[in-house]
């Protein structure tokens, strides 16, 4: 899985936080990564640090990466921060558009199509969840879609963003990988 944004050291870091440690709870392998379409500094704003230590995850220890091409295609999810992170990745490969989504985008189109049946592959769920969808969904500027960027604003902007990463990464996998008593 690959999580993008700008400069990789605000929304796409906190997002892979919270879904490396969503899905070690639920006893999902797999790597999350993330990059950043314009990488600018290398280290998280201090903010950022502290927006997710309140959260019981430290993300101090992260440097920004360039997003490239060898990311978009080895991953099998790519979930973009906006619609212009998820527009990027399908223009550089676009062979990776029918699993690349915002994380907004993709939690909305995956709760009217419900969640993943216990054997279905991740694969088909997302298809399913990618039916009847068009490249023209990624043109435009929907804040709909789009979690915002707190870069430069005080404190409590950090924290509202982790705070909504943290409620969307939650409802995703509650969907993609829903619990089930056996």
């Amino acid at each position: 899985m690959l999580v993008l944004c700008t400069a990789n050291v605000c929304r796409s870091p906190m997002a892979q936080g919270f879904l490396t440690a969503e899905l070690a709870s639920r006893g999902v392998g797999g790597t999350v990564r993330s990059a950043g379409t314009d990488v600018g500094p290398e280290r998280p704003p201090a903010d950022a640090v502290a927006a997710m230590a309140a959260w019981g995850i430290d993300t101090s220890g992260h440097r920004a990466r360039a997003l490239d091409d060898g990311l978009l295609e080895s991953a099998d999810l790519v979930l973009g921060m906006t619609r212009k992170h998820a527009r990027e990745a399908v223009v550089r490969v676009p062979a990776v558009f029918p699993r690349a989504f915002t994380l907004k985008e993709l939690v909305r189109r995956a709760t009217a199509v419900g969640p993943r049946s216990a054997g279905q592959p991740f694969a088909a769920w997302l298809a399913a969840v990618g039916e009847g969808r068009s490249r023209g969904a990624l043109v435009g500027r929907s804040a709909g879609d789009d979690v915002a960027d707190p870069i430069g604003g005080p404190p409590e902007v950090y924290r509202a963003t982790a705070a909504e990463l943290h409620d969307l990464v939650v409802a995703l996998c509650d969907l993609a990988w829903p619990t089930r008593e056996d």
